[in-house]
C-alpha cells in the first residue's frame, strides 16, 4: 500500500423519502488495501457504494477519484477503473459462464483483447474456467457468487465493490469466497471495498474496517482495534450511547 487513496468520500450525505441514510460521511479506500464496511441492517452501508456510483443521489459531499472529484455516472464507472458487484449473485443464469464474463468486459472494445482477459480471469477461478462453456443456472449458490466476482474483474478495474458476497452462502463458502477476495486483491493489486454482516469471517481478510450506525461513521481503524475496542458489540446489539464516535 502507499498511502494513496484511490476513492475517498467527503462528507455524504443521502437521504430516502425524507430519512436520512448516510449523514456526513467520510470514507477512503487506500490503493492496495481491502476495506470493510459494516454494521447492523439500515446502517447506510449499501448506501455508501450507491452513493459511489451515482446510483443514490447525493444531498451534499463529494466523491474522489485518485484525489479528483468526480460526478458518478453508473454506466462509465467501469471505463473509469471502478466496478460494483452487487448483492444477490445477479449473474445472468440463462447464459454461460463465458457469456456472463462477456457482458462483464462491455467496455472493452478490442475483442482479442477481450479474450484475453476472460481467460485471465478465469485462470483466477479454476472452478469457472473448468465450467466456461455450462450455462449460469447449473453452478452451485457460491459458484454464481464467484462467477458475479469474475465479471466485475473482467474490466479490470483499480478499485472493485462488493456488497454483501457472503449473503445466503454456507459458512464454508463464506471462507471460500473471502480467501478469493484476498487472493484477488495480493495477485493484482485491486483495491477493495465490501459491505458485509459476516463480521467474524470477514476481518481476517480487511486491513481497515468502517463501523457505520444510523447513517454515520461511528469507528474507524485496523480490525484488532475495533475487536479490542468492543464497538461491533455495542452497535449490533443497540447499545451505542447517542453521540458516540
Amino acid at each position: 500500500m502507499t498511502g494513496e487513496n484511490i476513492l475517498e468520500l467527503k462528507g455524504i450525505s443521502v437521504h430516502y423519502h425524507g430519512v436520512k441514510a448516510l449523514d456526513g460521511v467520510n470514507i477512503a479506500l487506500k490503493r492496495g488495501e481491502i476495506v470493510a464496511l459494516m454494521g447492523p441492517n439500515g446502517a447506510g452501508k449499501s448506501t455508501v457504494l450507491k452513493s459511489v456510483f451515482g446510483i443514490a443521489q447525493l444531498d451534499s459531499g463529494e466523491v474522489f477519484y485518485k484525489g479528483r472529484p468526480i460526478t458518478p455516472v453508473v454506466h462509465e464507472m467501469a471505463g473509469l477503473g471502478v466496478v460494483l458487484v452487487p448483492q444477490g449473485r445477479r449473474v445472468f443464469t440463462r447464459l454461460t459462464i463465458e457469456e456472463n464474463l462477456e457482458i462483464g468486459g462491455f467496455s472493452i472494445r478490442d475483442r482479442n483483447g477481450l479474450g484475453k482477459r476472460i481467460d485471465g480471469v478465469l485462470d483466477t477461478f479454476p472452478v469457472l474456467k473448468k465450467k466456461r462453456k455450462s450455462r449460469a443456472r447449473a453452478l452451485s449458490g457460491g459458484e454464481q457468487q464467484m462467477l458475479a466476482i469474475a465479471r466485475g474483474l473482467v474490466a479490470g478495474p483499480e478499485a472493485l465493490l462488493l456488497d454483501e458476497p457472503s449473503l445466503g452462502l454456507s459458512p464454508r463458502i463464506v471462507k471460500e469466497v473471502f480467501a478469493k477476495i484476498k487472493e484477488i486483491n495480493v495477485a493484482h493489486g485491486t483495491s477493495i471495498m465490501v459491505v458485509e454482516h459476516n463480521i467474524k469471517s470477514l476481518l481476517e481478510f480487511v486491513d481497515r474496517a468502517y463501523v457505520l450506525d444510523k447513517g454515520k461513521v461511528v469507528a474507524e481503524g485496523a480490525p484488532g482495534k475495533l475487536i479490542e475496542g468492543g464497538i461491533l458489540e455495542k452497535v449490533f446489539l443497540g447499545k451505542l450511547q447517542a453521540g458516540a464516535g
